[in-house]
């Protein structure tokens, strides 16, 4: 059994944190918002008074935040409460510089640290299916990777410090690009009168095959699991994907890279949330695409 501390109990890091419970560890939580509080210890998490008080103690620490100003926030305040030797993990989805310098951060204090963000959203923290995409040291992965695969299936070193971070951003301008290409897919085969039907049998054994097809696609129907069979309700919500989308802008724009489709995907779901769907699954970008019902 390993003393966890799990900071940020929000839809994802509540039932991560209510995951490692059930493998038999001891949690300790903290989160702002007592809703959250309460469903983690509901879930067998010991709910502590601050963030500074869930650290002592831990053998692991693990945040799950909104934003890069969170995490350096919160690890500038818990670090120096946390016990020597201890391993501290970023499971938040969050730009390359603000994963570093939180890397930056541990090390000052002489801890080791991962930057692990999470692919799979709220049905693979509930039934711990995530992927995890690790940034740091071969030995901080070492140690993580018992905990982290105890919270989802798959657990990838991708490399040293914001690694993590950058193969997220990379995997998620993927999705996105290709949900909005699947999703202009099927308005142009209602134009032509070809059922949803006929386009996914064609489409999911041929070249055009993808995951924004074959598992999430976004007419009702094909894929029964799919939130477009739920009134588009999250799954991943559109307010997340623009989120990413504009961390892989910020990336491109820093490094130098050419991303014409990333940044037409990133115009195309600030048009989608500006329109008041940031709420909605971002599959749900299909009846954008439609345009406006006559």
């Amino acid at each position: 059994m390993t003393a966890i501390a799990f900071i940020g109990l929000g839809n994802m890091g509540g039932p991560m944190a209510a995951n490692l419970v059930k493998a038999g560890h001891s949690v300790k939580g903290f989160d702002l918002s007592p809703t959250s509080c309460d469903q983690a210890r509901a879930d067998g998490v010991a709910i502590a008074g601050s963030a500074q008080e869930s650290v002592r103690e831990a053998e692991i620490v693990i945040t799950m935040l909104p934003a890069g100003r969170h995490v350096l926030s919160v690890w500038a305040e818990i670090l120096p409460q946390v016990t020597p030797g201890a391993l501290v993990i970023d499971c938040s989805t969050i730009d390359v510089e603000s994963a570093r310098k939180a890397h930056a951060l541990a090390k000052e204090q002489g801890l080791g640290s991962l930057d692990a963000p999470v692919s799979g959203g709220v049905g693979g923290a509930k039934g711990a299916t995530l992927t995890f995409m690790a940034g740091g040291t071969a030995e901080a992965f070492r140690q993580a990777e018992p905990i982290l695969s105890r919270m989802g299936k798959k657990v990838v070193h991708c490399g040293e410090a914001g690694s993590g971070q950058a193969a997220k951003i990379c995997n998620n301008m993927i999705l996105g690009i290709s949900m909005i290409g699947v999703a202009e897919a099927f308005v142009l085969a209602e134009k032509l009168g070809l059922s949803h039907q006929a386009l996914f049998d064609v489409a999911s054994t041929s070249s055009g095959q993808c995951w924004s097809l074959t598992t999430y696609c976004p007419v009702p129907g094909p894929v029964p699991t799919s939130p477009a069979n739920n009134d588009y309700k999250p799954g991943f919500a559109a307010a997340l994907m623009l989120k990413d989308l504009k961390l892989a802008q910020e990336a491109a724009l820093a490094s130098g890279a050419a991303t014409p489709l990333g940044a037409e995907a990133a115009q195309l779901y600030a048009l989608f949330n500006g329109a008041g769907h940031d709420g909605d699954d971002f599959s749900g970008i299909i009846n954008f695409l439609r345009g406006p019902k006559h």
